[in-house]
């Protein structure tokens, strides 16, 4: 019996541009989804863009523009750049919509009908310029654990504290740069701290998430649930609250909402029974999601469905995040790629598709995009490896057999190989473990690429009465080809689709893997890819990147700090410093223990590089510390100095330990 699935991706913020991480997690979707229907499943794949809260209602009023152009635009641009990767939604909606107010209503009344809303009084920090309470992150001040200036009201960037807002010293408004004052509050409250008990049976149902994410939702449920905030005061763009007026729901309670009213709206097109869809328990529901958005979507959501009576998912698949060549996407290094961008270098986005598959597996793991390794990806396997295997027979059909194949193929043990992975990478593609599929698909193609260089039909050509067996050899390849474009099919929509113009056949589908095509004519084969050229990847490159020297005014450049005397500056001792020992620190995200050599001694200072260094490759190289800090005890141990490092303060431009010149020699001192 044919089931129903129905897929999500989280749903794009409408205040900015689409980078490549957020188009990573519609890509494997998109691929499962796909793969659902080529097995002739019922798959609606369906999401929207989110479309309320403060950040775009002021970002409108900072373009002289209302929300409601602002997130068309987005919308606009969105579909435009999901569609030129080959992203398939059924349907791609918005959250400010009828349908999602009707939802998010009935979502809280049902809630409020089963006792789950509270109403309670809180203080909260209030811009009394811009006459508005300001959410955490539009607050900012000195961190009152560090005191680094400039930390955004929930946590601090600089040593990874949390807290709240009022905590804060010296707090200002990012909006208006005013001092806050405190006020208090009427605030709507979800009680989420009741459903501890139906979350952890919820959360070991079997295939619900990874291990590694129950494993983190299960510290949570052991650290005890807070009641959530649902509501927030005016001026807000959002749905104001049934019989409260001022107050309006919180985006994260009407935005996962989107995911029924988009589903529902999808329904109304096509004349389907949504709550017979979403509700009946033949149906699967499944969210892509990344692992920052994790506690929304395994607590807050499963439980808010719950408690108002409607079915929860069936499972969340976690994903980690995209880096560039090894690290965060940054602006300055030109490596902040935007969709757009990506596809204004001339790059085919059907080979980000593939490149992103060739990475992804079912596991909570980030994804490294090197743009070397791109390169020879592409140009390896799909164009040397894929498409030569049709470029390599087409011509000889074309030119000897006016494109007409053989009636038959004498041994087709090459065929029986290609098809005897048929069952292992659909087991893969079901599995989410896209890089291994793509690594057994393409050692078959190697196998394929074997039999043509053993078969050399380019020989056979010249050989009188060789026909048959030539015209026999390149029907045989063009099948083994047409196999492995079925095995390709869900990364590479596209370029399928012009295989099967090529060899004038129906779309593939899975069951069609064995339909030998014989006798037949095929269509003169044209180039169906180019390779990548390094001229593009430096448009790419160059398109997105943000010069220091020419654009200035991208980099958060921190102020001088108050002028000091040679007597003030005297008093620090820097010593350089040989790195003699390096290694991580268990338990510590940002740290690396250090085992300095001052020249007649040796220090052990934690320093927080790790995201900018291996510590392998640091061990031998010269540094400069400060000798003479006051020792400082740390969870991990003694620190007994601090290295150097450069940064810009919102570190999009790296980090970087100072190195001396050639010469320098431990001890010495940096006057």
């Amino acid at each position: 019996m044919t089931k129903n699935t129905i897929v999500t991706c989280a749903l794009p913020y409408a205040n900015a541009s689409l980078h490549l991480g957020h188009v990573l997690e519609h890509i494997q979707a998109d691929i499962w989804v796909r793969f659902q229907k080529m097995k002739g499943e019922k798959c609606y794949f369906i999401c929207a863009t989110d479309t309320h809260g403060t950040p775009i209602m002021l970002k409108a009023e900072e373009q002289g523009i209302t929300p409601e152009e602002l997130i068309a635009r987005f919308h606009k641009e969105h579909t435009a750049d999901l569609t030129a990767f080959g992203i398939g939604h059924d349907h791609f909606y918005t959250t400010n919509s009828i349908e999602n107010k009707q939802c998010a209503y009935d979502v809280y009344n049902k809630l409020k009908a089963n006792n789950k809303i509270a109403v309670r009084t809180i203080s909260q920090l209030f811009d009394e310029e811009k006459e508005m309470f300001l959410p955490d992150r539009f607050v900012k001040g000195t961190c009152p654990k560090c005191k680094a200036v400039d930390q955004y009201g929930d946590s601090c960037e600089k040593c990874g504290a949390t807290y709240s807002p009022t905590e804060l010293i010296d707090p200002y408004s990012a909006i208006s740069g005013s001092k806050p004052v405190l006020r208090e509050s009427e605030h709507y409250f979800y009680r989420l701290s009741e459903a501890g008990e139906f979350l952890a049976t919820w959360l070991n149902a079997d295939g619900r998430l990874q291990v590694e994410a129950k494993n983190k939702m299960q510290e949570w449920l052991e650290g005890g649930l807070q009641d959530w905030d649902i509501s927030r005061d005016k001026p807000y763009f959002g749905f104001e609250i049934p019989d409260a007026p001022g107050k309006y729901f919180y985006v994260w309670l009407d935005a996962p909402v989107g995911y029924l009213s988009s589903f529902m709206h999808f329904c109304e097109q096509q004349g389907l029974d949504f709550n017979q869809l979403w509700n009946s328990p033949d149906t699967e529901i499944y969210h892509f999601i990344g692992k920052d958005i994790l506690y929304f979507h395994a607590l807050f959501w499963p439980a808010v469905l719950h408690d108002a009576g409607y079915r929860t998912p069936s499972g969340l698949f976690v994903h980690g995040f995209l880096t560039v060549n090894g690290e965060k996407m940054s602006k300055s290094r030109g490596t902040f790629i935007t969709a757009k961008t990506y596809l204004e270098s001339g790059l085919n986005p059907e080979f980000f598709r593939y490149y992103i598959a060739s990475k992804l597996n079912n596991r909570i793991e980030d994804f490294d995009l090197s743009l070397d390794d791109f390169v020879a990806k592409i140009n390896s396997e799909l164009v040397g490896k894929y498409i030569n295997i049709a470029a390599r027979s087409a011509g000889f059909i074309a030119k000897r057999f006016a494109n007409k194949l053989a009636d038959k193929i004498d041994d087709e043990s090459l065929l029986i190989h290609v098809l005897s992975i048929r069952n292992e990478v659909a087991e893969l593609f079901q599995a989410r473990e896209f890089a291994k599929a793509v690594r057994l698909i393409m050692k078959i193609v190697d196998d394929v690429n074997q039999y043509v260089d053993q078969a050399k039909p380019w020989i056979l050509a010249k050989e009188a009465g060789k026909d048959q067996e030539l015209q026999q050899i390149c029907t045989l390849l063009i099948n083994a080809f047409r196999i492995i474009s079925v095995y390709l099919k869900p990364i590479l929509p596209e370029l399928i689709g012009n295989v099967e113009k090529f060899l004038n056949i129906s779309p593939l589908i899975w069951a069609s893997l064995e339909e030998y095509i014989l006798g037949v004519d095929i269509n003169t084969y044209n180039h169906l890819i180019n390779r990548v050229e390094p001229t593009m990847i430096e448009k790419l490159v160059t398109v997105n990147e943000s010069s220091p020297v020419a654009k200035a005014d991208n980099i958060n450049y921190e102020p001088v700090a108050e002028t000091i005397t040679i007597d003030d500056f005297s008093k620090i001792d820097l010593r350089i410093a040989k790195i003699v020992a390096a290694s991580h620190v268990e338990g510590a995200d940002k740290l690396v223990q250090l085992t300095l050599d001052i020249g007649n001694e040796t220090r052990n200072v934690f320093a927080g590089i790790k995201s900018a260094y291996n510590p392998a490759d640091l061990v031998g190289k010269h540094t400069v510390m400060v000798a003479n800090l006051a020792p400082r005890k740390m969870k991990f141990g003694m620190s007994e100095g601090m290295v150097l490092a450069a940064s810009f303060e919102d570190k999009n431009g790296g980090l970087y330990i100072l190195e001396p010149h050639d010469g320098a020699k431990p001890g010495m001192r940096v006057r």
